[in-house]
């Protein structure tokens, strides 16, 4: 009976629209230099805000963040494509850890849009393991490897 309760509960703020949904409207690219890049893709003109990037050693969430960067700053507009640990400089980003890919470490690169039945959150997942498979101009998003154009058709249909 509880779960069926939940189960419920659950798909009822599923269909009213209650939480966020992450898209894979976020990816890393590999840079020519070698440098890993983030990319973020909001959808059409929206405005978004608070994107960051976490690091744990391990599993994701696995204890505190121990590398990455935040930044509090909400309304910010247009793609981003940056050095993955050297955010634009307007956005006031507070570092924290190291400012490079950790061996057996795992990211979490995010940025969110909430609007009232709207909101969503772009999100990439990776390791240093997987930008490490990246070859100069390959993108991991959504869990693979993937072309520029494949990540940009992704983005785009994601929306």
């Amino acid at each position: 009976m509880v779960v069926s309760l939940v189960g419920v509960v659950g798909g009822a703020l599923t269909l009213t629209g209650c939480g966020a949904v992450d898209l894979p409207l976020a990816g890393v690219r590999m840079g020519g230099d070698g440098v890993p890049y983030a990319l973020i893709r909001p959808c059409g003109g929206d405005p978004y805000m608070k994107p960051s990037l976490d690091g744990w050693a391990g599993a994701a969430d696995d204890g505190p963040s121990v590398t990455g960067w935040g930044v509090k700053k909400e309304n910010l507009k247009g793609d981003a494509d940056f050095p993955l640990f050297s955010p634009p400089t307007a956005w006031q980003a507070r570092q924290h850890g190291a400012r490079r890919l950790l061996p057996k470490h795992h990211y979490t690169l995010v940025f969110a849009h909430y609007v009232t039945g709207d909101s969503y959150n772009g999100v990439v997942d990776f390791s240093t393991e997987d930008v490490g498979k990246l070859k100069p101009g390959q993108v991991w998003a959504d869990g693979r490897v993937m072309s520029p154009g494949e990540f940009e058709e992704l983005a785009e249909d994601s929306c």
